[in-house]
């Protein structure tokens, strides 16, 4: 059964996304560190010790193939299409392995410069059409997962 996984720190549409998931009866996996601690009614809530990529490592370990992961972090997103899951970010960006390099070769770009000693924009205020967007995207995916579990021809 496809199942959603949560990368949970500081995720802002972790309530959302435990209500839509609901609604296909999928499971929903919250992961998160001792210091972003949550536990939230309808999903499962799975708390690692506080890391580098402590989270990453566990979630990863979990996904299998058509799972659905809410992350916005472009590494993890990564190993996610690897195991041929399928990642989202809290904004609606479905990840693929057509968009996944770019995004990455940015957040190197960036990184440069923030060591060269250079200022990056931080992300634009979260806005009510975010998490539109955000339960628009979802939906779908929920969608073509529970029609995958049934099945050609059922």
């Amino acid at each position: 059964m496809v199942k959603v996984l949560i990368d949970a720190d500081g995720c802002p549409v972790v309530t959302q996304t435990i209500d839509l998931a609901r609604g296909y009866r999928l499971p929903v996996i919250l992961i998160c560190d001792t210091s972003h601690e949550m536990h939230r009614e309808g999903a499962e809530t799975i708390t690692v010790s506080k890391g580098a990529d402590a989270v990453d490592f566990v979630l990863v370990n979990r996904v299998k193939k058509g799972d659905i992961v809410v992350t916005q972090d472009y590494g993890l997103a990564a190993m996610v299409l690897a195991k041929r899951g399928i990642p989202i970010d809290q904004n609606g960006r479905v990840y693929s392995d057509e968009n996944i390099e770019q995004l990455l070769h940015g957040r190197h770009v960036a990184k440069k410069i923030r060591q060269g000693g250079g200022r990056m924009k931080g992300p634009k205020k979260r806005r009510p059409e975010d998490n539109e967007k955000f339960a628009a995207a979802l939906t779908v995916l929920l969608k073509q997962s529970k029609e995958n579990e049934k099945g050609p021809g059922s």
